[in-house]
C-alpha cells in the first residue's frame, strides 16, 4: 500500500505521583526496565511501557508495523470527562504539550490530537484554541461526557468552535453501558462492550442533528464505527416511518454517516468490506491502537489484504481528517524528506 498513517495510537505522558495525588489525575510509576503502571486513586489501572511516551523506542517500531507516519491521542482513561473543570483543564494542558514534544522530536511522523475539558465549556473552547496553537489537528473525547449524551445540546458550542478552528473530532468509547448486562470478566469492556457504546454515540451525533447542524465537523469514529454500519439499515427504517428522527435529520441516516470517519480497527477483513461497501472509502483511514495488547499489527498491510491497494485510504483520507494545518505540515515533511532522514526520525 505504498506510504500509511496509522491514525489511532496512543500515548501516556509521564505523570508525577505527586501532582496525581494532590488532583485526582492517574499517575505513571514507572520501573527500571521501561514498564510502568498507571495508577488511579491508588489501584493499577493498566500496565504500559515506553513506547508509551519514548520517542525513539516508537520510531523504531514504525518500520515493524508497516507505516510511515502515527497520529497520537491520549490513553481515554486520560480524557477525565468526571474531574473537575480546573483539573481537566490542567491535566489536558500536560497531555497537549507532551504529544506535541513527541512530534516535535521526530518531525514528520507524527501528528497529534489532544483533548480538552469537554465537561465545561469554556474550557473545552479554550483548550481548543491551545491545540490549534499547539498544531495539532484536533482532539479526542469519549462515548459521552460523564453521561451527557454526544448529541445533546450543552455540548454543540463545542463542536462549533472545532469546526470553526479546523479541528477534528476523534470519538473513542469510555466507561462503556451494559457491561451489567454481559456480566464476566473486566476485559469484556473492550472487546464487546466498545463497539455498541461507539454505536449509540454516534447514532446520538446523528439523531440530534448534530451532524448536520455542522457540515464541516470530522468526527472519526474509533474501532471502525463499532456496531453503526451494521444497525445502519435499521435506523434507516426508522427514518423512513417518520416521527421524531424526521425532525432533526435532513437525510437518512446511511446517507449521513458517510460524513464521519472510520479507522481500519475491525481486526477481519470481511468486517473491513463491509464498512466499506456502508460508508464508502474516503471515509476511512488506517489505524491500530498501537501500542496496547489489543492493537491490529501491521495496519497498512491489513488493509491492503482486505481492500486491494488503496492510496487514499493508506494516506490522503488521513490528511484530510487531520486539517489543512496538521495534515499540511505532516505532508510536507515526508514528501521533503529522504530515506536516511526518515529512518532516523529527523526530516528538518
Amino acid at each position: 500500500m505504498g506510504r500509511a498513517i496509522d491514525v489511532h495510537t496512543h500515548v501516556v505522558p509521564r505523570l508525577a505521583a505527586d501532582a496525581a495525588r494532590s488532583r485526582h489525575w492517574p499517575s505513571v510509576e514507572v520501573r527500571d526496565d521501561g514498564v510502568a503502571a498507571v495508577v488511579i486513586a491508588g489501584k493499577v489501572f493498566r500496565i504500559i511501557d515506553s513506547r508509551c511516551w519514548d520517542v525513539p523506542r516508537r520510531l523504531g517500531d514504525l518500520a515493524e508495523e508497516g507505516v510511515e507516519a502515527q497520529v497520537l491521542s491520549p490513553m481515554p482513561e486520560l480524557l477525565s470527562h468526571w474531574l473537575e473543570p480546573a483539573e481537566a483543564e490542567d491535566l489536558a494542558t500536560i497531555v497537549n504539550t507532551d504529544i506535541a514534544r513527541m512530534i516535535a522530536e521526530a518531525p514528520g511522523r507524527f501528528a497529534g490530537l489532544g483533548m480538552v475539558a469537554m465537561q465545561d465549556t469554556v474550557r473545552a473552547i479554550r483548550g481548543l484554541e491551545q491545540v490549534k496553537a499547539l498544531g495539532l489537528g484536533g482532539i479526542e473525547i469519549g462515548t459521552h461526557i460523564a453521561g451527557v449524551p454526544l448529541g445533546d445540546a450543552s455540548l454543540q458550542p463545542i463542536y462549533e468552535a472545532a469546526q470553526a478552528l479546523d479541528l477534528g473530532v476523534l470519538v473513542h468509547p469510555l466507561h462503556p453501558g451494559g457491561l451489567d448486562r454481559i456480566g464476566g470478566p473486566p476485559e469484556l469492556a473492550a472487546v464487546a462492550a466498545f463497539p455498541l457504546e461507539t454505536a449509540l454515540s454516534a447514532t446520538s451525533l446523528l439523531t440530534s442533528g448534530t451532524m448536520s447542524r455542522f457540515p464541516a465537523l470530522r468526527v472519526m469514529l474509533s474501532h471502525g464505527g463499532g456496531a453503526l454500519p451494521w444497525i445502519l439499515p435499521r435506523l434507516d427504517r426508522g427514518f423512513a416511518l417518520g416521527g421524531a428522527m424526521r425532525k432533526t435529520m435532513p437525510d437518512k441516516p446511511s446517507v449521513l454517516a458517510t460524513r464521519f470517519w472510520y479507522d481500519t480497527v475491525l481486526y477481519d477483513g470481511a468486517a473491513l468490506r463491509f464498512l466499506a461497501d456502508a460508508v464508502g472509502e474516503e471515509q476511512i483511514v488506517v489505524g491500530s491502537d498501537y501500542p496496547f495488547a489489543i492493537r491490529q499489527p501491521e495496519p497498512a498491510a491489513f488493509a491492503e489484504a482486505a481492500l486491494g491497494t488503496r492510496p487514499a485510504i493508506a494516506w490522503d483520507n488521513a490528511l484530510a481528517f487531520l486539517g489543512r494545518a496538521a495534515g499540511g505540515a505532516l505532508a510536507a515533511a515526508v514528501t521533503t524528506a529522504t530515506p536516511s532522514q526518515r529512518q532516523q526520525g529527523s526530516y528538518t
